[in-house]
């Protein structure tokens, strides 16, 4: 423990889930700073740890020489105490259909400091409600981190639906030698709308349905290149992740097809939830904020960015990286967005 800090954190607090858990270990890992969580997802109809959080927990233990006390499915409380050694290669399984994405998220932010390359193989749910596919890491996330001086590859072995999973997906971080600030003040001019339609062990009718669901909302913006995968695997779904391109940056929008839902009406929701991210002005779309706004924390210098809203799960993420580090947000509504300032000294 350094210098004898420890780090009391109510997890109950702001949006109450595991995106609070996931960043308070990984940045215990990287501040050396011992913590404390309590109350976790004390709010949920199901309370404390899940299977996917301890998947997490345990593998960014492993991988940084940590130790996790009460690391139990159904936990509360968490004691997490860092490590000072790093592990480059790393081989998890969440179970079922948990989702991969989410693991991936607190182990890339935990490994932001790494000196050599880092390989992250993960096994489990790659799409799934309530969890950002992996593609619209792809699409998004990591071409926005690429900016910062943070580059992942991520290849898609085998897909992975609710509920038997068998997702696998293979990661590598490359050393980080310094993270740079995020300045999006505005996104530029469109360049184009472009998608991935997935479908595995399901009949094809379900790709016309998505394809035809979200091409015409997209007609006044010149319409979308969508590509079409089919795969198969040992479990099945469907569905569409979207992405407008613009010359400074991407906002982005998904959906998964469930039953009771037609894929048509799914997928016009995906689109029309994209078109609104556009015609906001928002420079950053809601759920990659609360993902970026860690690495810009620890940046070399001010980031800039705008929303369209502020999710309870980014008021959460300033919360914890306010516990941990030495950075100031500031917020001004304009008009239709929320205009963020992150201040920071880039010491960690």
């Amino acid at each position: 423990m350094q210098g004898g800090i420890l780090l009391e954190i109510d997890c109950s607090k702001g949006e109450g889930g595991g995106q609070m858990v996931r960043t308070s270990v990984a940045m215990s890992t990287l501040t050396g700073k011992e913590v404390h969580l309590a109350r976790i997802r004390e709010n949920r109809p199901t309370n404390g740890l899940s299977r996917q959080h301890c998947t997490a927990i345990s593998a960014v233990a492993e991988m940084t020489g940590s130790e996790a006390i009460g690391n139990t499915p159904g936990s509360r409380e968490l004691t997490f105490k860092p490590g000072n050694g790093m592990r480059y290669s790393i081989d998890t399984d969440v179970g079922s259909a948990g989702s991969v994405s989410l693991v991936l998220q607190a182990m890339l932010l935990a490994g932001s400091k790494t000196d050599k390359p880092l390989k992250i193989n993960i096994t489990g749910g790659t799409n799934v409600m309530w969890a950002p596919p992996i593609d619209t890491y792809h699409q998004v996330l990591f071409p926005l981190m690429d900016r910062m001086g943070i580059k992942v590859d991520a290849e898609i072995l085998e897909r992975g639906f609710f509920p038997e999973g068998g997702g696998r997906v293979s990661a590598l971080l490359d050393p980080v030698k310094k993270i740079s600030p995020l300045d999006l003040p505005d996104l530029g001019e469109l360049k184009k709308i472009r998608g991935i339609c997935f479908i595995q062990n399901l009949p094809d009718w379900i790709t016309k349905q998505l394809i035809s669901g979200c091409s015409g909302p997209f007609e006044p913006f010149g319409g979308a290149e969508i590509e079409i995968e089919r795969t198969t695997g040992i479990s099945k779904g469907a569905g569409l992740c979207l992405v407008a391109e613009y010359e400074k940056g991407f906002l982005g929008s998904n959906v998964i097809t469930a039953r009771g839902r037609s894929p048509k009406d799914a997928a016009a929701d995906a689109a029309n939830d994209l078109i609104r991210e556009m015609k906001s002005g928002a420079t950053l779309d809601v759920n990659t904020a609360d993902q970026l706004l860690p690495y810009m924390a620890m940046a070399d210098g001010d980031s800039v960015f705008s929303v369209s809203r502020i999710s309870r799960h980014l008021l959460s993420q300033m919360d914890t990286l306010e516990t941990f580090l030495d950075v100031g947000f500031g917020v001004e509504r304009r008009e239709n967005v929320y205009n963020f300032t992150v201040s920071t000294e880039g010491k960690i």
